[in-house]
């Protein structure tokens, strides 16, 4: 297996999608955005304050391992930006055929609240944040990947994150 997955996570607001984005470009690797692979029934729920159930995620997660397995059996390395709150829910996204890495964008609730109240372009009200929270198995020692502090410039959130992950070496 030599391709690569790194799923960035964290809570709704934490800034998966920007920094996402920025190692997509850094690395040059393909970004898929977990939100787009929610089925209806979940934007629904989630647009009108309801938390999802496992039930709800885990054909949204096994749609996103999927997608990560197909790149993978090509060879092709791949970024991904989804929540991935419970070990049970990245143990799922571990399933697939690449190594499956995480960045934990972890931060207080209060600078998350921050972020989301002056969000306008998404689907997930700020009145969920607490149910993220109470969700949220932070990533544990055992797991691979890295945990950064979302309170820092994104620029130096994904140098954190490929120094920790080893993709790239420490600056001098």
């Amino acid at each position: 297996m030599s391709a690569t997955c790194l799923v960035v996570m964290g809570v709704s607001g934490a800034g998966k999608t920007t920094i996402a984005r920025r190692l997509a470009d850094e690395l040059g690797w393909p970004l898929a955005e977990a939100d787009e692979f929610h089925p209806p029934d979940n934007i629904r729920k989630m647009s009108a304050g309801v938390p999802l159930t496992d039930d709800d995620r885990i054909p949204w997660l096994e749609a996103l391992r999927d997608w990560i397995t197909e790149r993978a059996e090509t060879g092709e390395s791949t970024i991904v930006s989804c929540s991935a709150l419970k070990r049970a829910y990245r143990d799922l996204l571990r399933g697939a055929r690449a190594r499956v890495r995480f960045v934990h964008l972890a931060g207080d609730a209060p600078l998350i609240m921050e972020r989301l109240s002056v969000r306008s372009d998404h689907f997930m009200p700020p009145s969920l944040l607490d149910s993220q929270f109470a969700d949220l198995e932070p990533l544990a020692g055992d797991e691979d990947g890295v945990v950064v502090d979302l309170g820092q410039e994104p620029d130096r959130i994904v140098e954190s994150a490929l120094t920790g992950l080893a993709l790239r070496a420490p600056e001098r």
